[in-house]
């Protein structure tokens, strides 16, 4: 079948299409009704079915493929690289879990992971997931406040940290961080486990994480040795059940904790591995994200373990020890499907291409980027230099998995179009909505809308917050809620999406609204540029102004005050013939790099309050302090 032949069943007769993509995982119990749209835009998927996410990733592999490897971790920060059968996963996990037994963690409780990107971070996660506990994963590192604001949010009964992680080889201490958050938490959790990695020379043994609370400490590897190979069963979940707690990056106030489901989301998972991701039982996945992020949970943790596929989870960064190192992982352990994001990519740019060809890539049959939008020029580079299909996917925490791609698992010759992610994925019924309410024709902008109700996979609601779910999430169409993505895009005459950019990235100049985005896919198409980001900031006569800071492939282009000035001369030129002059930066910055999250995301707000003479903010995430110090100075000379 066509993609599109299966793609319009997915909407048009969704209950039958999904139940037959839910024989794909197992069910304890059979679900009596595969859909419940009865108070839309809440929305539940396999009523009354029982099952079971560790069961699905681990257990059910284990008879006919327990001796071959589930997961693999690699890490170039500390040079050590282990490999688990998935009946020795199984082991591990069960030992997790006798813990969390031990520290009176049950179905329902919840545990917040605040880890590095180790095996007992799955261990953890899945550990949850088998005994019906529900886990939040705070990305590792995360600032004391903003931990704290999620201690609170989630109230866990159980904290799991490490006494550090590593970065570009210097460690990253997290004793103290986590005593701190837990010290002015209002709901600090009553177990916390440590697992200590001998990084940290001050980490401090058990007993220290609060002394005027009740708060008692336990070290992993004491109780993992002390339950030994304990047998933990399965607790069997209705499928609508919550499996986690995830809060979206950025957030400030109050966090929103996306709330996924257990069997909706294994289904998409198991499906979206088939028909997206393409990856074979037996084969390998490397996907270059963190589990403190969706793309962690749904690609590297749950995913390929569903799928039976091998997950690489790897600690370090894409240029150490040097620009192949991922190349040389692809090789060496004959990746099938690779995952990493647009960001990734443009640092690898300012390489020499041959860190990436000199590796035998053949046993690579895509690379999947997503995260951010893919601008055509890196798209391009990534095709002609790696040699295997670059398959753009746009989605969000929310989702849980892909809302625009296109369906390799379906139509092997799904044609992809270069600065578009391709086409709505089954079950989304994807909508672009003009600001006058009305459904946007081809080559019309809109926001990128999904009409309820949302597939398997996708949040249910805001962890204890119903009415903020609908508020944030939800507009009036004609009478119906629509879910709204936030991202303006725009479908051109053959179907393809393109997405230009958040809503809130919209800048107006003398009454006209432009997409940053727009800006920077017109700034990187200059030959000579990298990677780019445009802010909008005020400008007393525009009422807005852009202004952009651009990284060259060769920095020392710009060194010289005049080839600077014809540089910005060029780069406005390039502008010009894509958007018009209004759409000219005010100002073009040369940097060495952009202030990015450890997760790859520019940190714009930042960008916007330098240039504007603001605080920056919280820069916990951030991933190199030297980008916005040499930002500040520059920024801080201009203002005196």
């Amino acid at each position: 079948m066509s993609y599109s032949d299966v793609y319009s069943r997915s909407i048009a007769d969704k209950a039958a299409f999904w139940e037959e993509c839910a024989s794909s995982i197992d069910w304890h119990k059979p679900f009596n009704q595969v859909v419940d749209e009865s108070h839309l835009p809440f929305v539940k998927w396999f009523v009354g079915g029982e099952t079971n996410l560790c069961h699905n990733a681990i257990d059910r592999h284990c008879a006919d493929h327990g001796d071959k490897p589930a997961l693999k971790y690699i890490s170039t920060e500390t040079g050590i690289s282990t490999t688990y059968t998935f009946n020795e996963l199984r082991v591990k996990v069960m030992q997790m879990a006798a813990i969390l037994h031990k520290m009176d963690v049950q179905k329902g409780d919840r545990v917040l992971i605040y880890m590095p990107m180790i095996p007992e971070a799955a261990f953890a996660m899945l550990a949850c997931a088998r005994i019906g506990a529900v886990h939040s994963v705070v990305f590792g590192g995360f600032a004391s406040h903003s931990l704290a604001v999620r201690i609170d949010d989630a109230k866990p009964k159980a904290f799991i940290t490490s006494d550090a992680g590593m970065r570009g080889g210097k460690i990253v201490p997290y004793q103290e961080l986590a005593h701190e958050a837990i010290s002015i938490s209002k709901y600090p959790p009553k177990h916390v486990l440590w697992v200590n990695r001998q990084l940290d020379k001050n980490f401090k043994s058990t007993g220290t994480t609060h002394p005027n609370t009740t708060i008692t400490d336990h070290d992993y590897h004491e109780l993992a040795s002390a339950t030994g190979e304990a047998e933990i069963p399965v607790t069997w979940l209705e499928s609508n059940e919550p499996s986690y707690i995830l809060y979206t990056s950025g957030t400030t106030g109050k966090p929103k904790g996306v709330q996924r489901d257990v069997g909706g989301y294994a289904v998409a998972l198991a499906t979206s591995m088939n028909m997206i991701y393409c990856g074979e039982k037996g084969r390998a996945m490397l996907t270059t994200s963190d589990i403190g992020w969706v793309v962690g949970h749904s690609y590297i943790v749950y995913g390929p373990l569903i799928a039976g596929v091998t997950t690489i989870m790897y600690e370090g960064l894409p240029t150490s020890p040097d620009a192949s190192i991922w190349w040389k992982i692809v090789e060496e352990n004959s990746v099938q499907v690779m995952f990493s994001a647009p960001t990734a990519i443009r640092v690898l740019k300012k390489y020499d291409a041959e860190a990436i060809t000199k590796h035998d890539l053949s046993g690579l049959k895509h690379l999947f980027l997503a995260g951010e939008p893919l601008d055509e020029p890196t798209a391009s580079w990534a095709q002609q230099t790696i040699g295997v299909p670059i398959i753009d996917n746009y989605w969000q925490t929310e989702t849980g998995w892909p809302i625009l791609s296109v369906m390799r698992g379906i139509e092997p010759d799904h044609a992809t179009r270069l600065g578009s992610p391709g086409f709505p994925i089954i079950g989304y019924d994807v909508k672009i909505l003009k600001e006058d309410g009305t459904e946007a024709g081809a080559d019309e902008k809109g926001v990128v809308c999904i009409k309820p109700p949302l597939p398997p996979g996708c949040l249910t609601t805001l962890w204890e917050d119903d009415e903020r779910f609908l508020q944030t999430y939800f507009i009036d169409h004609r009478g119906e809620k629509y879910y709204s993505t936030f991202d303006y895009g725009i479908r051109d005459q053959d179907g393809y999406y393109f997405i230009l950019g958040r809503t809130d990235d919209v800048i107006n100049v003398a009454g006209h609204r432009l997409g940053t985005r727009e800006i920077e896919e017109a700034i990187s198409s200059h030959k000579e540029v990298a990677e780019c980001a445009v802010v909008g900031i005020n400008d007393s006569v525009k009422g807005q102004a852009p202004i952009a800071f651009v990284v060259l492939i060769d920095t020392t282009k710009s060194a010289a005050a005049d080839e600077a000035a014809a540089l910005q001369l060029s780069i406005s030129k390039v502008v010009d013939e894509y958007l018009g002059a209004i759409a000219r930066p005010k100002e073009i910055h040369f940097v060495n790099m952009l202030p990015k999250t450890r997760s790859g995301k520019l940190i714009r707000r930042s960008l916007q309050a330098l240039a504007e003479g603001r605080e920056v903010g919280d820069l916990s995430t951030l991933e190199n302090v030297q980008s916005i110090e040499h930002l500040k100075q520059m920024f801080n000379e201009k203002h005196q």
